[in-house]
């Protein structure tokens, strides 16, 4: 009973932060609320005995990614308003498609009421098992190299992060260290002598 309270609270959230993310006018606002979409999302996977994949999505998606996109929107100078230009246009084919996966999640809470078994549905889990060292077995040997692909793909996507940070823009002072290093101490400093002065 506890287990089914807490689903209908944290999806409950997860839906009302999704929807915030969509409506959100502050691309920062928009971001910190797809941070609480993967908290409550990390809760859900709690929820199903999933404890590995519950960490993985705070510490990569939260800590990392969702960091990097914060960062990112925050220096680009994003233009809010061209961005929803679109919005309203693409707004009732947006509803069309919440609506039909609202029905097909409906319908499958539904089949299950009825007490037919979905496909996937397991007994629950012995005591001292453990999905993370599962996983791990799995990952790193079977899937070793896609494994190590994707850590190649995320570094690619912060050097390109980094690098649209570091865009010449107009207005903006950049640093430049070949002048800094080529300047000479005469060219900065003026020494001034300057007669004493003395007080009545």
């Amino acid at each position: 009973m506890l287990i089914t309270i807490l689903f209908w609270v944290y999806a409950a959230v997860l839906v009302g932060a999704a929807t915030g993310v969509i409506l959100a006018r502050n691309p920062v606002h928009a971001v910190l609320l797809l941070v609480l979409c993967f908290v409550t999302a990390a809760a859900l996977w709690l929820l199903l005995e999933a404890e590995f994949l519950a960490v993985v999505l705070v510490l990569v998606y939260v800590g990392a990614v969702m960091v990097l996109f914060l960062f990112v929107v925050m220096m680009l100078d994003v233009n809010v308003e061209e961005l929803r230009r679109g919005f309203v246009r693409n707004a009732p084919l947006a509803a069309l498609v919440a609506v039909i996966v609202a029905l097909e999640l409906g319908y499958a809470l539904w089949v299950r009421r009825l007490g037919v078994e979905l496909p996937g549905t397991k007994a629950p889990l012995p005591a001292g098992h453990s999905n993370t060292a599962e996983i791990g077995t799995v990952l790193y040997t079977d899937y070793v190299w896609p494994f190590q692909l994707a850590a190649v793909v995320l570094l690619i996507a912060i050097v390109a992060a980094i690098a649209l940070t570091l865009r010449h823009r107009p207005g903006v002072r950049q640093q430049d260290v070949g002048r800094q290093v080529a300047v000479r101490p005469a060219a900065r400093v003026r020494l001034v002598r300057m007669r004493s002065e003395h007080e009545p």
